[in-house]
């Protein structure tokens, strides 16, 4: 069976226990899954000692949010990357500080007009995760602004929305270049996906490769079918990896673990690519 190369915990935006992803793995048949937290490796010890006991192999990665020169924004997997490689690590520590502030200026906003606080927020996340947009959202829903997390953003959340702050993140380009420096293997994530919003143009994708950009998440559900032809064609003409994956949030979104996946034989060749850490296997 294959992977599940982008899922997410509690840690950051997911509502499952970094344990209770990777037995969701367990419970599809998938032989493994990266655990891709956004802008933070919190969650690497409890995955791997679960993934350990049931029997599946844990590719440790993270999602790093990233802000293209034209403010469009960009999500870049970090594969096997060393966690104490200190690039990475203060880049991502001012994107998390960055984000913790900017939610705060949010539920400022939102105060006005529902009945939600910071402590309404803080109780829907974990103690380690990054306060995040998916957090107010499920504050939203428990004071029944809206039915779901996917009703809030599609309005009240929306960068279109007078309550949307903006928050510090990396250029892609220089993103990738960190990943490759901290022995990580840098993947693309829903890279054509226009239903989240505007999309970067080929002239991004070039200077990502150019970077070191190793490959590109095709099979994910917010990619449009010509989407992935166009991106099946840059992976052929420059060598990329072609991952597929859920982006398994548990039920803070309707992705479901395993609906798209990886071949055994790419998690392969992203190991042989990497120098920061080493896939856990049971």
């Amino acid at each position: 069976m294959p992977f599940d190369l982008h899922t997410h915990s509690f840690v950051s935006d997911g509502t499952e226990a970094p344990a209770a992803v990777v037995r969701a793995a367990a419970s599809v048949g998938l032989t493994g899954l990266a655990l891709t937290d956004h802008d933070t490796t919190a969650g690497w010890d409890e995955a791997a000692a679960e993934a350990r006991r049931v029997g599946v192999s844990l590719v440790p990665g993270m999602e790093v949010s990233c802000v293209s020169a034209t403010g469009i924004s960009v999500h870049l997997l970090s594969y096997l990357q060393d966690p104490a490689a200190p690039g990475l690590l203060e880049e991502i520590e001012r994107s998390r500080q960055s984000r913790v502030t900017r939610a705060q200026r949010m539920v400022e906003r939102l105060t006005e007009d529902f009945p939600i606080t910071w402590d309404t927020v803080m109780e829907h996340s974990s103690p380690e995760a990054t306060i995040g947009r998916p957090h107010i959202a499920d504050a939203l829903v428990s004071v029944g602004a809206v039915a779901t997390r996917s009703d809030a953003f599609a309005h009240i959340l929306t960068a279109r929305s007078k309550y949307y702050v903006s928050h510090y993140a990396p250029d892609p380009v220089h993103a990738v270049r960190l990943v490759r420096e901290a022995g990580g293997v840098p993947v693309f994530a829903h890279p054509v996906a226009q239903m989240r919003g505007r999309v970067v143009g080929p002239e991004v994708f070039e200077e990502m490769i150019e970077a070191g950009l190793a490959g590109v998440e095709v099979y994910h559900r917010d990619n449009p079918d010509d989407g992935r032809r166009w991106l099946l064609d840059l992976a052929d003409r420059h060598g990329l990896l072609v991952t597929g994956s859920s982006d398994y949030h548990g039920t803070g979104k309707p992705n479901a673990m395993g609906e798209n996946t990886t071949p055994d034989e790419v998690v392969e060749r992203l190991a042989e690519m990497a120098t920061g850490a080493e896939i856990i296997r049971p």
